[in-house]
Parts: C-alpha cells; structure tokens; sequence
C-alpha cells in the first residue's frame, strides 16, 4: 500500500483558523491536529473525519490526501532537536516559548549551522524589537523587511536549499502562509521556523495551527541553566511520531522519554528520598539531561567553550550507553556542555 498523508498545506490554504473550523464541524480539535503532525496515522482516521476536512477545505476526499509522499530529516548536529524532535526538509517548525529561554540563541545557532552547510537562510525581521533579536540578524544572511522582500530575494540568489524564519504575528496576520504559498507556485519550498517574540504562544493550545515539528521550552531547564532547554517530553516531530525513524533511534527515543519522565518525577521528591528500586533511573535521567545540553558555535565568545556538532548515530550510542548504566560512575559535570561522550 501507498504511503499516505493529509494534505496539510491545502487544509492551511483553504482553512485559516483550522482549530475553530474544526470545531465548529463537530470535530475534535485535538484530532485533527494529530492527523495534521502525523500522529494519528491517516489509514486510522475516521472517514466521517475526512468527509469532514474535505467540506471545509472544499476539495473532494481524493484532494485531500498525498500518496507516496516520504518526510525527510534535515539533521542540525544539535543533540536535543535531531533525537528528541527532528526538523523536517522543507516542513514547518514552530517554537513555543517564552520571552529569555533562548529561543532566538537557538534559531541564531541554527541559522550558523546551515550557512555552514551552504543553506541561504532568510530572517523576515518583525517590527518590534527582542533581547537575543540582533543574534538572529547578524547569523541569517538574508534580512527581510517584509513578506515581498522575501520572495523577490529568493527568485533572485542561487539553487540552494532555504532556510527562512519569522515571528508569530505572521501567522496571525496571515502573511506567511500567502508567502509560502507564493514561492511554492515559483518551486521554492523552504524549511520554515516560526518563532514567537511575545511568548503568546505558550498559552494556546494551536499556537501555529499545523506544524511538522514542535520545539516546547522548558522554564525548569532555564532555571537551572540547561540549554538549549528543549523539553523532551513535549517537543513533537512528524518523523518521530509518523514511522519515519530508524527502529533503533525510535527505541532509543521511548527509552529516553520514559526514563526522563519518570526522573522528573523524582526530583520533586528530592534526591535523598528516591526510593531505592528508583535510583538507578534518576541518575541516568539526571546524566541524560545533562548530555543534552550543548555548547553553541555562536555562543563561544561569551561560554569560552568551544561549539559541538554531534551526528545523530553517535547521539544515539550515546543515549543508549547512559541508558545501559555504562556512564553510571561518570560524574554530571564531565557529560554536560559537551559533544559526544568518546571513549
């Protein structure tokens, strides 16, 4: 059987505000953003669900779905993003943060990372202003003033894959969607980050409305000065959750979450009254999280420590390592802020 997928870039066309349409047809939103991330797989969707999609994109059943279509991974070298929730090739990314827990040193890392790879990455600077903003506009290559600046800048560099990146208020408005929209009819499909400047959108329960990677922050990984302070727990991927993982990261990946969950369980405990049949788990959760943290390239001024890029196979021998006990006598310190563990 075919592979198939909704045709999640027609229902954002023809249905702006998807999560009140849905709604108001009688469907469960939370439904049909799952069919939207891929996490319901579309073979298991209701057909009453997907007559229902159709009437409100007003496309028959046949348009609403792609077959054959496969999601690729566009591998960042950041520990937490290519294990916890991959990035797609060409797909939506949304990050849910609030104001100071470094989103922007993240998507500046980011956009470091692809210049390297000779990504042309694009920033569609928004109008008001953010602390971590200028680290953004001096790592893209491209800065943009508005949505037609991006298009007629694009139409006019080189055929190399894009990068492009804005704040919420452009999808609020609308603008990116048309945008995107635009440069697919010119065959230019871009990978697309969307930050949110105003931290608005960790308080709604479709912030983007539907992505193909969702990056939640973390405030205790802040606290605690863990970056970047990606939650693993909440951070979604089509690829980690629609069966495009290898089987042993994927294995790796429910391992992992398992275990941090139920460490994060155990610290409000605190560490003296860990039940003894727990411990072994808390402390490789604790070595976990610490292994993710990361020293960025961009940050090595201000860290002193040198930016690390890991390959997503040594991320996951690694985790799989710490998760054996292998790492069970290495001390937190020498695991954190890192690359790969070696020896």
């Amino acid at each position: 059987m075919d592979e198939i997928k909704l045709n999640v870039e027609l229902l954002r066309k023809r249905v702006p505000n998807l999560t009140v349409a849905a709604a108001a047809a009688g469907l469960r939103p939370a439904t049909v953003s799952n069919l939207c991330t891929g996490k319901i797989p579309l073979a298991r969707a209701e057909v009453r669900t997907l007559v229902a999609l159709a009437d409100l994109a007003e496309c028959s059943v046949d348009e609403l779905i792609i077959r054959g279509n496969t999601v690729e991974m566009l591998e960042t070298g950041i520990k937490a993003i290519d294990f916890f929730a991959p990035l797609t090739l060409g797909g939506t990314i949304g990050f849910v943060a609030r104001p100071g827990m470094g989103q922007l040193v993240l998507l500046a890392e980011i956009f470091h990372r692809m210049n390297e790879r000779s990504y042309q990455t694009f920033f569609l600077k928004p109008m008001e202003d953010a602390i971590g903003l200028s680290d953004v506009t001096d790592a893209a290559e491209f800065i943009c003033g508005s949505p037609n600046e991006v298009l007629e800048s694009m139409l006019t560099v080189s055929k190399k894959p894009i990068l492009l990146a804005a704040d919420r208020q452009t999808v609020l408005s609308g603008e990116i969607d048309t945008l995107l929209e635009e440069l697919k009819e010119k065959g230019i499909v871009p990978t697309t980050i969307l930050v949110d400047l105003r931290g608005e959108a960790v308080d709604e329960q479709e912030p983007y409305g539907p992505l193909d990677t969702l990056l939640q922050f973390d405030a205790d990984l802040v606290s605690r000065k863990i970056y970047p302070s990606i939650n693993p727990l909440y951070s979604t991927s089509v690829l980690a959750e629609g069966g495009y993982l290898s089987k042993v990261h994927l294995q790796a990946l429910q391992e992992a979450k398992k275990i941090l969950r139920r460490y994060r369980e155990l610290r409000f405990l605190g560490r003296d009254r860990v039940p003894e049949s727990d411990k072994s788990t808390y402390h490789r959760g604790l070595r976990l999280e610490a292994y993710f943290s990361q020293p960025f390239f961009i940050a090595e001024p201000i860290t002193k420590i040198q930016g690390a890029a890991v390959a997503l196979q040594t991320t996951i021998k690694d985790v799989q390592r710490i998760m054996k006990g292998e790492l069970d006598d290495v001390e937190i310190e020498s695991l954190s802020y890192r690359g790969e563990i070696g020896g």
